[in-house]
C-alpha cells in the first residue's frame, strides 16, 4: 500500500562561432545544426549584472574560422560575418578586435549580434532574445559564456545588441590565459528567442466544495476477508475519489487496528490532469452518538490512480468490536469522507 505523500512540483536555439589561426589570414565559415543539452560550467564572475561562465559545450549552429589573429590585431574596423539564419530570423555577428571605441569598448574585445533582412517583418516588429556571447579558451577546452540575463529587444530602432566589454584585451592577448593558441582565437553567440507564453495554468484551492461529503456503509463486517475493499467512486472538484480499507489491518496497525484511506482516481471529462490537492476529514461514524473517530489528512495526490493517503489505526479492532461503543452495529460500520479543500486546475489565455 502506497500511502506516502508526494508534492507537485525559447523556442528556438542558434549558435554562432568564430575561430582564428596563424601564418596567413584565412576566413572560413561553416553553418551546421547542433544543440546542447547540458551545461557543465565553473568559474562564475559577475560584474555590473554581467556573468561570465566557463562551459564545456561548443556553439555549433554557425562557425567562422579566422586564421591569423596577428594579421587583424589592432585594427579598428569591425569584422561582420555573413548573414545566417537562427530562430527564424537573419543575423550577423559584428566583432571589434580592439573594442568599439564609440561605445566605451577601448581596451576590450567587443562583440554584437545584429538582426538583418527585416524588410519583410511587419510594421512595429520586435524580436525578444536571450543572448549569450562566447570566447573560446582552447587551453582549458572551455567556452567563456558572457550574458547579463536581460532580454534583448531587437526592433527597427535597435537592431544590434551585444557586449562592448566582452573580455579585456590584456586578458585575451595574455598567452598564459589560453584564449589565443597558435595565433588562433574563437568567438561565438547563442540566440534564444523569448516568446511570451500565451496560455497559463492556474491552480486554485476550493474550500468546502459542493457535494463534499461521502458516506460508505459496509455490511456483514465479520464476513469480510483479509484484503482491501473499495467504495464506489465519488466526484469532488475535478477528480473522482474513493475510500479503501482492509478489515484485518494494514501496515503498522496490523492486526490490531482498522485502517482507512482516501484514494485519488481519474478526472472528470475535460478536466486538466495535474497533481491534485486533497484535504479530508476521514471518519468512522459512531452509530449511537456523535462520538465519531476522525482524522484529518492533506496531501498532493499524483496524476496516477490508486494513490492512497490515510491512517492505519482510526480505531483499535478491540474497541470496534465492543458493542457498547457504538461503532459496529448490526455487523455494519460506516465510514465518511468530508473533503474540506481540493485544488482545481484550469488553463486560459494570459491577459496582456
Amino acid at each position: 500500500m502506497d500511502t506516502q505523500k508526494r508534492s507537485l512540483g525559447f523556442i528556438s536555439l542558434a549558435f554562432l562561432f568564430i575561430t582564428c589561426s596563424s601564418d596567413e589570414f584565412l576566413l572560413q565559415q561553416v553553418t551546421q545544426g547542433r544543440g546542447t543539452e547540458n551545461n557543465s560550467s565553473y568559474n562564475l564572475e559577475a560584474n555590473l549584472g554581467v556573468t561570465r561562465v566557463l562551459r564545456d559545450e561548443r556553439p555549433s549552429s554557425k562557425i567562422v574560422t579566422i586564421a591569423g589573429y596577428s594579421v587583424i590585431k589592432g585594427r579598428g574596423e569591425p569584422y561582420e560575418s555573413s548573414v545566417f539564419e537562427a530562430a527564424g530570423y537573419k543575423w550577423r555577428l559584428v566583432l571589434y578586435v580592439v573594442g568599439n571605441t564609440h561605445d566605451g569598448g577601448a581596451g576590450y574585445i567587443s562583440l554584437y549580434a545584429r538582426i538583418e533582412e527585416t524588410e519583410s517583418l511587419p510594421s512595429g516588429w520586435e524580436v525578444n532574445v536571450d543572448l549569450k556571447l562566447f570566447v573560446h579558451n582552447p587551453k582549458l577546452h572551455k567556452y567563456l559564456t558572457v550574458t547579463d540575463g536581460a532580454v534583448k529587444r531587437f526592433s527597427a530602432g535597435k537592431k544590434e545588441w551585444g557586449f562592448v566589454q566582452l573580455i579585456a584585451l590584456s586578458t585575451f592577448e595574455n598567452t598564459n590565459e589560453g584564449y589565443i593558441v597558435q595565433d588562433t582565437c574563437s568567438f561565438g553567440a547563442e540566440i534564444l528567442i523569448v516568446k511570451p507564453a500565451e496560455i497559463q495554468e492556474k491552480v486554485t484551492f476550493i474550500s468546502n466544495p459542493p457535494d463534499n461529503i461521502f458516506t460508505w456503509k459496509i455490511l456483514r463486517f465479520s464476513n469480510l476477508e483479509d484484503k482491501f475493499y473499495y467504495s464506489a467512486d465519488f466526484l469532488v472538484g475535478d477528480r473522482y475519489w474513493r475510500l479503501g480499507f482492509n478489515p484485518k489491518g494494514d501496515g503498522g496497525g496490523r492486526p490490531h487496528a482498522l485502517p482507512i484511506f482516501l484514494f485519488a482516481q481519474g478526472f472528470r471529462p475535460n478536466a486538466v490532469a495535474t497533481n491534485t490537492w486533497g484535504a479530508v476529514n476521514l471518519r468512522l461514524k459512531n452509530q449511537r452518538s456523535t462520538n465519531h473517530r476522525q482524522i484529518y489528512s492533506a496531501a498532493w495526490y499524483p496524476i496516477r490512480s490508486d494513490y492512497g493517503v490515510g491512517v492505519n489505526n482510526i480505531i483499535l479492532l478491540a474497541d470496534l468490536k465492543d458493542a457498547s461503543k457504538g461503532y459496529l452495529v448490526n455487523d455494519a460500520i460506516v465510514f465518511e469522507a468530508e473533503m474540506v479543500k481540493v485544488s482545481v486546475t484550469v488553463t486560459n489565455i494570459v491577459s496582456v
